[in-house]
């Protein structure tokens, strides 16, 4: 909460500021400016000051259409959302189903330094080093299998993109995707596998009897719990 503040604040300014320079080279006043939008002067050099949290972004959509700009909005990738507690269950459910020799550790970042992102879990203590490996700033850890636990897949193209990059980023060949048991669920994922049919070729049953069996399942997987 806290960065998404922070990041709010300076967009906030950074939008304002470009208002404020866009107002005056056109030789546009407050009220004129104001009046086009539903505002009072007052409010309208407030925003441009940075200084009126709660403006909306269709008064500054408005503002930036009278002085000649188009202000957007976007989503970018960024730190990985909170975990809630119906994905602890599922990560739960499939620590039922791993052999004990087995270790699962939570939160596990992609890269070391700046970047926030996480892997939901980790797996290591593989019977043996052969398989995909994992390679970062803090060297290599072979056999090991990153898993990203997932109750709700809303956009199965966003979600492949994010998984994609983030084991780009993180080295990764292979991962476990475990998606809880859903109608809707089965669905996203019947619609990613038309798209990107050889994205997961390990098939669920053999993953999971990999797992039990306390051995690497050698390949990305995606499998209901």
């Amino acid at each position: 909460m806290d960065r998404g503040r922070r990041l709010g604040r300076l967009d906030l300014v950074r939008i304002a500021a470009d208002l404020r320079q866009a107002r005056v080279g056109s030789g546009l006043a407050l009220t004129t400016v104001g009046d086009s939008v539903g505002l009072s002067a007052s409010q309208v050099s407030r925003i441009e000051r940075g200084l009126a949290p709660s403006a909306t972004v269709i008064q500054l959509a408005g503002i930036g259409a009278v002085v000649g700009l188009d202000v957007r909005v976007r989503a970018y990738p960024g730190p990985d959302p909170i975990r809630d507690a119906a994905q602890l269950r599922l990560l739960g459910r499939l620590r039922n189903r791993l052999h004990p020799r087995l270790r699962m550790r939570l939160e596990i970042p992609v890269v070391q330094g700046d970047d926030r992102r996480a892997w939901d879990a980790w797996l290591d203590g593989f019977a043996s080093a052969i398989g995909p490996g994992f390679t970062s700033q803090a060297g290599p850890r072979m056999g090991d299998l990153a898993v990203e636990a997932e109750t709700r897949i809303a956009d199965g193209q966003a979600f492949l993109r994010r998984t994609a990059l983030k084991m780009r980023d993180g080295g990764m060949e292979a991962v476990l995707i475990v998606v809880m048991e859903s109608r809707a669920n089965r669905a996203a994922v019947a619609a990613m596998r038309l798209v990107a049919p050889d994205t997961f070729p390990v098939s669920p049953r053999r993953a999971l009897s990999a797992l039990a069996a306390g051995t690497h399942p050698g390949g990305s997987a995606l499998i209901f719990l």
